[in-house]
């Protein structure tokens, strides 16, 4: 779970991203291919961690994919914050309590 600090920066960030590009439809694509960008380099640092590609070899590291992650993690709260705005914490544990209880049903 994002703690309130990390909330806050977000919205920084997100507040930064409409000072600098506003906030048009095309700006909002924008933010959400974003994500789908760092989950692609995700998958490359997966396929580089294994070695997958025998012409390249082992090119990264366990921590280069959490690094990856991390920016996925990141873009998608951004993209929440700037779609769901002043509920963007609001709408995330909503869906992380759904998500929890689902799995704690089929766990029994």
């Amino acid at each position: 779970m994002i703690n309130p600090a990390q909330w806050a920066t977000i919205h920084r960030l997100v507040d930064w991203l409409d000072r600098e590009n506003g906030r048009s439809p095309h700006e909002v694509s924008m933010r959400l291919l974003k994500l789908v960008e760092e989950s692609g380099e995700v998958a490359q640092a997966y396929i580089g961690m294994t070695g997958q590609n025998p012409r390249k070899g082992v090119t990264h590291t366990a921590a280069d994919v959490a690094d990856e992650l991390c920016d996925v993690i990141l873009s998608a709260a951004v993209a929440l914050a700037t779609i769901a705005d002043t509920n963007a914490e609001a709408t995330l544990n909503a869906k992380l309590t759904k998500v929890a209880a689902r799995a704690e049903a089929v766990a029994q």
